[in-house]
């Protein structure tokens, strides 16, 4: 069986192509922007601040999650999402040395 599409990569890459196809959506940024904004578990007001229905801001959430940019627990029928702040630093961080180890002057 060959190499699957990730195997040839470092841990660092694939986790960054990971948390680059999470923001890979203009709702993923506008959750995440919500989310840093209120400072707080959000319920359900989510949906009241995206144009798209319930079940596509699901969707968004899941991957979200998945990704591990945000954490959410259950209270009673409904779920309440807030920023993971430590994937969020270590995000930034994969992002930050991504951009930092450009030097001007490396291009024809």
């Amino acid at each position: 069986m060959g190499l699957s599409k990730t195997e040839g990569f470092t841990k660092a890459q694939n986790e960054l192509a990971a948390l680059a196809k999470a923001l890979g959506h203009p709702a993923r940024i506008a959750i995440l922007q919500f989310l840093v904004e209120r400072k707080a578990c959000v319920c359900g007001d989510i949906v009241d601040e995206l144009p798209l229905s319930q079940s596509t801001v699901s969707q968004h959430l899941k991957e979200l999650k998945n990704a591990g940019l945000i954490k959410g627990d259950i209270e009673g029928p409904s779920v309440c999402y807030c920023i993971d702040e430590k994937a969020w630093i270590k995000a930034k961080a994969f992002v930050n040395n991504l951009f930092d180890s450009y030097q001007s002057g490396n291009c024809c």
